[in-house]
């Protein structure tokens, strides 16, 4: 429809010609309130930056001759960093003589790489700067599917509470 006729006809509806579409052909325009169209896109902008979710570079530090049960506890920190979206940087302290022996450290991030292979990829794999080593590993789930997921466990776990909390006031007849 032509605009000069869109505009007449916003007037006598006492609203706003809004160009809502102005990309497509024809571009898309909507008789509305100009204001309340300003405020929903101020909020779905809003809604956006909320859920946008950014990746942090979470460290986990070793030294080579480290005991199986504190490998284990690094190795479940590092689990539950990459299961909650972000990245993991291992990294090796060396020390004195130590410093003769990379592969050994190449060795205990290769292990390390593989122990925690269903959580996250080695984005950069293991390299030597200054006295330590370093290996980068990246999440298989990005950090907005992995709040969403978490939201949706606790959402599920608060209605089950929310029925078994419900069920236990139902009085029974005896």
């Amino acid at each position: 429809m032509p605009i000069e006729t869109a505009l007449r006809m916003a007037a006598d509806a006492d609203l706003d010609l809004v160009e809502v579409a102005p990309n497509s052909k024809p571009p898309v325009a909507k008789i509305m309130d100009f204001g309340k169209f300003k405020y929903e896109a101020a909020q779905k902008a809003k809604e956006a930056r909320r859920n946008q979710a950014n990746t942090v570079l979470k460290e986990v530090r070793f030294r080579l001759k480290i005991d199986k049960h504190d490998y284990e506890t690094k190795t479940k920190r590092a689990v539950g960093f990459l299961s909650q979206g972000d990245k993991v940087k291992a990294m090796i302290l060396f020390r004195g003589r130590e410093q003769s022996r990379p592969e050994q450290g190449v060795r205990l991030l290769q292990q390390f790489a593989e122990d925690i292979a269903e959580f996250g990829t080695v984005e950069s794999s293991p390299r030597i700067d200054g006295r330590n080593m370093v290996m980068v590993i990246a999440p298989l789930k990005n950090k907005s599917e992995a709040k969403a997921e978490l939201n949706a466990r606790r959402a599920e776990e608060k209605a089950t509470r929310k029925a078994d909390k419900a069920a236990e006031a139902v009085p029974t007849d005896d």
